[in-house]
């Protein structure tokens, strides 16, 4: 138990140290991330604006502290896998394998889907009901907030197909019970994406939407995936 514990002692030290230096590193380079930030906005607004003195500062902080965190997370993952790899069976380490790569890459993929589709749209969707004598004044650290949360958001729902497939492959859920249920399931969707995004209709759209496709993509993957099981299986009996 002390040996397994000073594992993940050493794990979780080494994930925290790779998450600071690559924050200490993305600090030289706040300035144009920042630029990048707020690239959606440009088209619809003249920029953004900080309030107080010490709010620019903070926002180029956070952003580096978080896109460190975004370089660093396969190698924090790395580790997580290192530290369970020893009690796993040799048929669990082909599952958790491309498990956790696809995490990884599903991760990645909602955060630039988010970045550039989703985001931009919703701005300028958004700034659209300003009238004449009615102009955006944006903070950046509001708009910093705003863009990470949606972000985020996007980057957990995008692993809904990993979820789906890993609960029908130990039988918790029958896919095609899944596939049968759609209506209930875009209910909780919409429900999810209502909780995760700001309080209006189009952005909530834009997550429900594509996260609808997903679970209908990942039900009928689920169902291929389980048929092949079960066909291994009966050829094993």
């Amino acid at each position: 138990m002390l040996d397994h514990l000073e594992e993940l002692r050493s794990a979780l030290i080494s994930s925290f140290l790779a998450a600071l230096l690559a924050a200490v590193l993305c600090w030289f380079w706040s300035r144009p991330l920042l630029d990048l930030l707020v690239r959606p906005i440009l088209s619809a607004s003249e920029g953004v604006y900080f309030h107080t003195p010490i709010e620019a500062f903070m926002t180029r902080l956070k952003i580096s502290a978080i896109c460190g965190l975004f370089i660093v997370l396969p190698f924090i993952f790395y580790k997580i896998y290192g530290f369970i790899l020893p009690g796993l069976y040799a048929r669990e380490r082909k599952v958790v394998t491309p498990l956790l790569i696809s995490s990884t890459a599903l991760f990645y993929l909602g955060v630039i889907f988010a970045y550039t589709i989703v985001i931009p749209k919703v701005v300028a969707f958004m700034l659209s009901f300003g009238t004449e004598f009615m102009q955006p004044l944006i903070g950046i650290g509001a708009y910093f907030s705003f863009v990470a949360r949606l972000s985020l958001a996007f980057g957990v729902v995008f692993e809904l197909p990993l979820v789906v497939l890993f609960l029908s492959m130990i039988g918790l859920v029958n896919p095609r019970m899944l596939l049968r249920t759609w209506r209930y399931a875009l209910l909780l969707i919409v429900i999810f994406a209502a909780v995760l995004t700001p309080p209006d209709i189009f952005s909530q759209l834009m997550m429900a939407v594509p996260v609808m496709l997903l679970y209908l993509i990942s039900v009928l993957i689920a169902i291929i995936v389980t048929k092949r099981q079960r066909d291994r299986e009966r050829d094993d009996d």
